[in-house]
């Protein structure tokens, strides 16, 4: 089976595919610290336990220091296997029409290409993580570039240690927008207010993209939270980055692993 690996600032996903069929999934905790023989023990745990036979693997990371220690530890117990590890050189089918390509995360490279794969240009990905990220895909398979702002996580914690009389809140949807008390007043601001940021800036983009677009396609493990009330999301693939790092797998060694 194929090894796909996303590693990100909070979380690591991984999945198994056998050809283009999604077989397992895992997500985890993303530990910098972390050893090469301590992320061995956490895989191989994963793995043995739903019997799973490595045949490839393909990585993407915005994490360098974790992508080290990951990229050690499959040279030391995965040396015999096929492997891609998104970093600039590798074939993935995107032309990055932006001022500095090195600068571009590996994530925001195989979420343009399986996008583009799935749904077709020009299209838009809204990808919910630690930071929210939108990003504009041309009708030629181009990375055009985005726009960053505060994840949904990160705003919260802020939010919490700079006022003195507001507090950590699940970010669920209160029951009116018009909050009663103070956690339905977080509750309000946090989930009404990303979605009316995400609209807004999807709006936008999609004027500057020429009026029309394919697909506005979320992603990202806190995307749940916020597109029941988003108005411009057309489309939610969770496992966006896991399907373009197969597909990114296949373009580079011919076959599915």
């Amino acid at each position: 089976m194929l090894l796909c690996i996303d590693i990100g600032n909070t979380n690591t996903v991984l999945a198994t595919f056998e050809k283009d069929q999604l077989v397992h999934s895992w997500r985890i905790k993303t530990d910098p610290r972390a050893t090469a023989d301590e992320l061995a023990l956490t895989f191989r745990g994963l793995l043995v336990g739903d019997n799973v036979q490595v045949t490839g693997i393909s990585v993407s990371s915005t994490v360098p220091q974790a992508l080290r220690e990951v990229r050690t530890m499959l040279n030391r117990y995965y040396a015999d296997v096929p492997m891609v590890l998104v970093a600039p050189g590798v074939r993935t089918g995107v032309k990055l029409a932006i001022d500095n390509p090195r600068e571009v995360g590996a994530d925001r490279i195989v979420n343009t290409h399986a996008a583009f794969q799935m749904f077709g240009g020009p299209s838009i990905i809204v990808d919910f993580g630690t930071s929210t990220n939108i990003d504009a895909i041309s009708a030629d398979c181009e990375f055009l570039g985005g726009a960053f702002a505060p994840g949904i996580e990160i705003s919260i914690d802020a939010l919490a240690s700079r006022a003195a009389q507001l507090q950590k809140v699940e970010p669920v949807k209160p029951r009116s927008v018009i909050g009663k008390n103070t956690v339905e007043c977080l509750q309000s601001g946090i989930i009404y207010g990303f979605a009316g940021q995400i609209d807004g800036l999807v709006r936008r983009f999609i004027t500057e993209l020429g009026g029309e677009v394919a697909a506005v396609i979320a992603t990202g493990g806190l995307a749940p939270v916020i597109i029941g009330e988003c108005e411009t999301i057309t489309h939610h693939e969770p496992m966006l980055t896991l399907y373009g790092l197969r597909m990114v797998f296949e373009r580079n060694h011919g076959v599915a692993a």
